[in-house]
């Protein structure tokens, strides 16, 4: 009688086994797989105050881990750029809107002069705001100012935190938002016949420079702001 009564509380037992064994090879193999995917990313920004960045270091504030724009720091919300100079490279970070905000992200750029021609632009821009309908569609989110137009309908609601990668190889350039590629072009290609803009942009064909933000004067929030350089074929 005795053994009767153990043998069904073991088989329950081993069961209750198996299944926590099974739910921390999951758990093991996601962590796993999360830190394969931000192998060689480094921080840009340390979350505490901004060392290794420069520019208009009013405007642009460390807060609770987060760069934030603050638009009673002068000069519009101007530039804040990274001291070094990035040539091949994949960039990742988080940012917020605020209603109706406009901000760019600087690639190749150098510290003086329009990032968006002397440089490269791509637009950090609330795309639902009622005041910016009538826009080209190059100047919508995650397009490269006045080169290559980016999909619209895939960043989340105004208020909440956006996932965004920048992918820079060569002319190449690819943008993932929030899961999703909105862009994928070649600079050179895309401005072969022209730029879409009929602008003159020099700055296409840098092949390094600052990586920074661009401000109109509207609060937005970054953090989690980190990168991984690429090898050059030169």
């Amino acid at each position: 009688m005795i053994h009767l009564h153990l043998r069904p509380m073991v088989k329950i037992i081993d069961i209750q086994h198996l299944f926590v064994m099974v739910a921390f090879l999951v758990l093991s193999s996601c962590a796993s797989q999360k830190n394969a995917n931000e192998s060689g990313f480094y921080a840009l920004f340390n979350g505490k105050d901004l060392t290794g960045w420069v520019g208009n270091t009013s405007s642009y504030r460390a807060e609770d881990g987060m760069i934030v724009v603050d638009p009673n720091g002068g000069g519009s919300g101007g530039n804040l750029f990274t001291e070094k100079e990035y040539g091949d490279f994949i960039l990742r970070f988080e940012f917020q809107l605020t209603p109706g905000a406009n901000n760019g992200l600087g690639i190749h750029a150098p510290l003086e002069g329009d990032a968006a021609y002397v440089g490269k632009e791509l637009q950090i821009l609330d795309n639902t705001a009622d005041k910016y309908k009538d826009l080209q569609p190059y100047q919508y989110h995650g397009s490269v100012y006045g080169i290559i137009p980016a999909q619209r309908g895939y960043g989340k609601p105004v208020g909440e935190w956006n996932l965004q990668e920048v992918f820079v190889k060569g002319s190449t350039i690819k943008v993932t938002l929030n899961g999703t590629t909105i862009l994928d072009g070649d600079f050179i290609e895309a401005s072969k016949n022209g730029t879409m803009d009929k602008k003159d942009h020099p700055g296409l064909h840098r092949t390094q420079g600052h990586i920074g933000f661009l401000g109109h004067g509207d609060i937005v929030r970054f953090k989690n702001i980190r990168i991984k350089e690429l090898t050059t074929n030169k």
